[in-house]
């Protein structure tokens, strides 16, 4: 069924235009400013919470220096000091580095790409209010001084309960766990909203460099978090229920720890290098004064780079026993991995060279990211190379090396960033007689900092020791590098003063102040809720942008949606490769579910942390029950066909098309889910072949009837859901389907339940039981998860928001039950399989 729709007005000027607009899209004033959904909101408060951490992070670095500036230093004892130093790693990697990337693309990417905000702002705003509680759990923890104690890697057996019994390891698992769901929902909603939102025209190949950066890093995130995310379950898991992951003894291994921390660590440096690489491949064509040198050279670098630092986590495990078969092709790989970065470095350095460079801060801060990322470069290839690994490692020359490649990486790009973007915030420039000394400061102290490190750790000195004797010959090198900590610090501290100092007395800039050729500038300064009044239209020539002229332009509502209609939030869908317009998004008004849905979260996270086992049991329920309650107020109660969106073209809401913004934010969790599924299986199998203490004994058994009957049920499962979805668009009752549907899963689950009560080894005796129960544990879940759609199928069915035109909610349904049945077959099929393994190659004596 069609109805009409509010038509849009005819030629509105720009005033009435913003007007309407704004109230539409701005959020309400005093405590209304909690249910803040706009993607411009969330950046800015991204920024300055992750700013905050980044303080908190770097007061506690300081300490550790002082400790360490004199031998014998007295200044903590060494349970403090391990709490320090663990808490300073932490919040610089999860809470600061991490989160401040993401603040980058959250407030940048819309912008860049000429549309009006992301595809999913409660999850925007949901994930900040995550990443906020988490990281405060942190905090608390550290001034209550059960902070993690363990080491920002968390290795096994140190972090198991054998060796840290009190809470300190569980607040890092679980604090973590809950920072990175922020990070895993953050990065899906910029995947679907670069692939979906861009403005009209803007193909792939045209979309702007820090366009693809932030898309290629966001899909490493979705595929490098969920190892890290099943490390910490499962050692969470052993820790308070016994269950033997990591415990050697009973089948376990401490190094499969070390595997699942590194498959995220390794790619994590480039999650935090590549968008700093983005901002660096906008800023400098704009200080040269010409295109970027290599553009489609660069796009093929970045996914390249995405791909070798998947495969060459074993780099930083050299030292434990690997084969020295594997040894050469990790070293050779990675070697490998400078090639693309160098692509982006001359690509860089030739733009530059052909170019007509103007100096400016932001260029001040690009060149000092050249030498540092270059001296951290060359540490790496060296490192790369066995032989010489095996003499730094766990030295504080890996010390140095790390903060050359991931602090200096991202501390250069991100204040050049700061300068380059902060006009378009405030209208005002920065106060040069702050910010230039504030640049030699930082850049000064950190060289004197982190390059002594290389030095005291070519000398022997270990990490992680809070103080030493005195007569190894360190004593002047530690402290050069405390009193460059000091100047450093005493640089971060100018350039926060400047950056206020601008925000209040900055000398005022016309738009555009930079002559840049990317459309945020187009918009006004600062920028409105709505971003842009209308969504511009990308030509087809060669010419870049020009948002000086777009700009009133767009104000006069002469672009795509220049109007405003049904008090709707509207955004345009575009196709994922050609750019064209396919669909309008309606995006939803501001709401405080995202932050009570957090709040529920935190305290189930908290419930854990404290043993409260059933409580948070029922915190997860009423978790599932917000998301599907939010679910219910999504998308529109009824069929709208076609609708103008300006220039004679017209084109269906979101609702009623088959490529609907949550059709691939599903692809992209499955895809999560999928590589997190996949560690497990890598997990089942390292323990299986490299383990000791596998049962030579034991006879593992599975109920194979119990086994057959999960999988049969699932089967019908996702039958009944193709049932329902071809019923429904037939226009027939589809409740039956469903009903049917909800009746398998519920018996897949109780089979499951049956399932894990018969397998032997008992979980608590063996790792081989531990992996049936966790294969099993996952089927069960996701059956559970499934019939959570079913759920949100019937009440949105029944409140009008299924037809036979609007099926997403169906068609959801059965991709996941599809998938849950596939992973279902895989994971009780490796179950069964178990004793046939054990019989080959895990009986051994």
């Amino acid at each position: 069924m069609s109805a009409s729709v509010e038509q849009p007005p005819e030629g509105a000027p720009a005033l009435r235009l913003h007007r309407q607009l704004e109230k539409i899209w701005a959020t309400g004033p005093g405590w209304q400013r909690l249910a803040a959904v706009n993607h411009s909101v969330i950046g800015l408060r991204m920024v300055i919470t992750s700013f905050v951490f980044f303080a908190i992070g770097g007061v506690l670095g300081m300490l550790t220096r002082v400790q360490l500036a004199t031998p014998n230093g007295d200044f903590m004892d060494a349970e403090t000091y391990n709490q320090v130093f663990t808490m300073h790693g932490s919040m610089m990697l999860f809470l600061f580095a991490i989160p401040m990337v993401e603040s980058f693309a959250v407030y940048l990417t819309p912008k860049i790409l000429g549309t009006r905000d992301f595809a999913f702002p409660r999850l925007t705003a949901y994930g900040y209010w995550c990443y906020l509680l988490g990281g405060t759990i942190l905090t608390v923890s550290l001034l209550a001084r059960v902070a993690p104690n363990s080491g920002w890697f968390m290795y096994t057996p140190l972090s198991s309960n054998v060796y840290t019994p009190g809470v300190n390891a569980d607040v890092w698992l679980l604090g973590v766990t809950f920072v990175e769901i922020s990070a895993l929902s953050l990065a899906m909603e910029i995947v679907v909203s670069v692939l979906k939102m861009r403005a009209p025209g803007m193909s792939l190949d045209r979309m702007p460099i820090f366009g693809w950066y932030i898309l290629v890093t966001a899909m490493m995130m979705i595929v490098a978090f969920p190892p890290l995310i099943l490390g910490s379950i499962l050692l969470e898991i052993e820790r308070a229920f016994g269950l033997p992951f990591f415990d050697p003894t009973r089948g376990g291994s401490a190094l499969l720890w070390q595997h699942l921390f590194w498959l995220f660590g390794h790619p994590d440096v480039y999650i935090i290098f590549l968008p700093m690489a983005g901002a660096l491949s906008t800023m400098i064509p704009v200080f040269a004064n010409r295109p970027l040198v290599g553009y489609r050279a660069i796009v093929v670098a970045i996914i390249a780079l995405a791909f070798l630092s998947f495969g060459i986590w074993v780099h930083h495990m050299f030292t434990v026993g690997i084969p020295h078969l594997a040894l050469a092709f990790f070293s050779a790989g990675s070697a490998i991995v400078a090639v693309p970065t160098a692509v982006q470095f001359f690509a860089w350095l030739a733009t530059l060279a052909h170019g007509r460079p103007r100096w400016d801060v932001p260029m001040l801060y690009i060149f000092g990211f050249f030498f540092v990322f270059t001296a951290g470069g060359l540490t790496g290839v060296m490192l790369a190379i066995v032989p010489f690994d095996w003499q730094a490692h766990d030295t504080y020359f890996i010390v140095a090396h790390m903060h050359y490649v991931v602090a200096g990486a991202l501390a250069f790009p991100m204040l050049a960033g700061f300068y380059y973007w902060l006009p378009l915030l405030t209208g005002r420039t920065a106060a040069y007689r702050l910010a230039v000394p504030a640049f030699w400061l930082i850049f000064i102290g950190f060289n004197l900092t982190f390059f002594m490190m290389h030095l005291t750790g070519l000398l022997g000195m270990p990490r992680r020791v809070f103080t030493y004797s005195g007569d190894e010959g360190w004593n002047w090198l530690n402290l050069l590098s405390s009193v460059g900590s000091f100047v450093m610090t005493i640089g971060f501290g100018m350039a926060v003063i400047d950056i206020i100092v601008q925000l209040r007395f900055g000398r005022r800039v016309r738009r555009n102040p930079w002559n840049a050729t990317t459309l945020e500038w187009a918009m006004q300064m600062p920028p409105a809720p709505y971003a842009f009044a209308s969504i511009p239209r990308i030509a087809t020539g060669s010419e870049p942008v020009a948002p000086d002229q777009l700009a009133l332009s767009l104000a006069r509502g002469e672009g795509y949606l220049g109007f405003a209609r049904n008090g709707w939030q509207e955004a345009l869908g575009v196709h994922m490769t050609s750019g064209e317009p396919d669909q309008v998004i309606v995006l939803p008004q501001p709401t405080y579910l995202p932050l009570i849905t957090a709040l529920f979260t935190g305290a189930a996270v908290l419930a854990m942390l404290f043993k409260l086992y059933l409580l948070s049991l029922a915190m997860v329920l009423v978790t599932l029950g917000l998301f599907v309650l939010a679910g219910q107020r999504a998308g529109l109660g009824r069929d709208y066909g076609p609708l103008p969106i300006g220039h004679g073209v017209s084109v269906p809401p979101h609702t009623e098309v088959a490529s609907a913004p949550p059709w691939l934010a599903l692809i992209c969790t499955l895809v999560a889910d999928g590589t997190l599924f996949t560690s497990l299986i890598f997990g089942t199998f390292y323990l299986w072949i490299a383990a000791p203490h596998w049962p030579s004994n034991l006879a593992p058994q599975a109920n194979r009837m119990l086994a057959l009957g999960v999988i049969v049920a699932l089967v019908i499962a996702a039958a009944a859901a193709r049932g329902s979805l071809r019923s429904t668009s037939a226009g027939s009752n589809a409740q039956g389907w469903i009903g049917l549907a909800a009746i398998a899963l519920l018996a897949a689950m109780t089979a499951a339940v049956g399932l894990i009560g018969s397998v032997t080894p008992h979980p608590h005796e063996h790792a081989l039981g531990a992996t049936a129960w966790a294969l099993i544990g996952f089927v069960a879940l996701h059956a559970g998860i499934g019939l959570l759609f079913l759920i949100s199928n019937l009440l949105r069915i029944r409140a009008g928001f299924i037809s036979p035109r609007r099926l997403t909610d169906l068609r959801l349904t059965r991709l996941w039950l599809d998938y849950t049945t596939v992973t279902g077959v895989i994971a009780l099929g490796l179950v069964l399989a178990l004793p046939a393994l054990v019989a080959t190659l895990g009986a051994r004596p």
